[in-house]
Formats: C-alpha cells, structure tokens, sequence
C-alpha cells in the first residue's frame, strides 16, 4: 500500500484531525528513525502512519486499540512485520516488540505527544523555536504531558540504543521538517 492510499484509508477511519495530526507526527519521526538505522524508510513511515487507524474504533475499548487496527490492516494485506508493530505499540497488551520497527513505534508513540505538549507551552507555539534542551527539560517534569510515559520513551536506550537526548534530537528533527502538515 502506498503512502497516498494509506492516508486516505486513514482519514476514512479516524475523524479527528488532532488524530490525523499525530498520525503524521509518527509516521515523520518513524521515517527519520529509519534513515538513522539505514531501514526501509517507506516501511517504517507507513508503520507510524497507520499505527492508530483503529483509535476511534477503540476508544471506549483501549484494551482492543491495536488488535483491532493490527487485524483490520492484516486484512488490507499489509506486511505481518508491519501489523506486528502496530499491535505491540500499545503496551497494555503486555506484548514485547521484537523488531527495531516495532521497537521504534513503541518508543516513538509517547514521545511525540510530549513534543508537541512542549511547543505548544512555548509563548510562540512554533516547534521550529522548540530545542533538545526544552524537550528534555519537560521529560524531566512528572506533571507536565502526564500521558507522554516516560518510561516507555525512556526504552530508547535498551531497545534501540539511543540516549535520550539522541532519541529526542532525531524525532524533533523529523517533526520540524513537516511543521506545516502539524500545525505547529
């Protein structure tokens, strides 16, 4: 499935545009963490893109949010690789991700948030003004973007062997570059 057909599949399903947003965010920083590891760049932002398709479907039942958007994509006959990381993105399901695909999305889906949480408290609310520096420094906040788990961002470094601040550098750079598409 390419990109265009992805995204509008992803429209279909999910009608809010915070959503789309986020989607987007994912699949830019997805993209960026495979151009790091030298990875199918197309694979991993298709992964990130589609990585919530069954949010709205689910969102009264989040123990089903990703087994149900893993099947729906399998049915699609997208890559098991890629519904394999979409299904153990969400960490209530207690599923280990085994790939650095899915490895990434797990570690990528919080961090993400947290960004955007972070440029949004900047007087200007412009992610190009947003730094490293002011993204590690909310990290460290417990109460600031409570939904952004770090312990799971924090994963980078044994998963993917990031530091935290290399982690943060590569998703930001990635989410800068399509501000526009974000809003931000």
């Amino acid at each position: 499935m390419g990109r265009e057909e992805a995204l509008k599949l992803l429209e279909n399903k999910v009608g809010t545009v915070n959503l789309i947003k986020h989607s987007l965010a994912v699949e830019t920083a997805m993209k960026e963490l495979a151009q790091h590891f030298a990875e199918d760049e197309g694979k991993w932002a298709l992964t990130g893109l589609l990585h919530d398709i069954d949010y709205e479907d689910t969102k009264d039942k989040p123990e089903e949010h990703s087994l149900m958007g893993a099947q729906f994509l399998k049915d699609k006959g997208i890559d098991e690789d890629i519904t394999e990381a979409i299904k153990t993105h969400n960490e209530r399901h207690g599923l280990s991700p085994q790939s650095k695909m899915a490895k990434s999305l797990f570690c990528v889906d919080p961090l993400t948030g947290l960004i955007v949480a972070a440029t949004l408290v900047l007087p200007s609310k412009t992610i190009q003004d947003l730094t490293v520096e002011n993204v590690l420094n909310r990290f460290k906040e417990k109460g600031f973007a409570k939904g952004a788990k770090r312990e799971i961002i924090e994963q980078c470094k044994p998963l993917l062997g990031l530091s935290l601040e290399e982690f943060v550098t590569i998703v930001l750079g990635g989410m800068q570059k399509i501000s526009q598409e974000l809003g931000l």
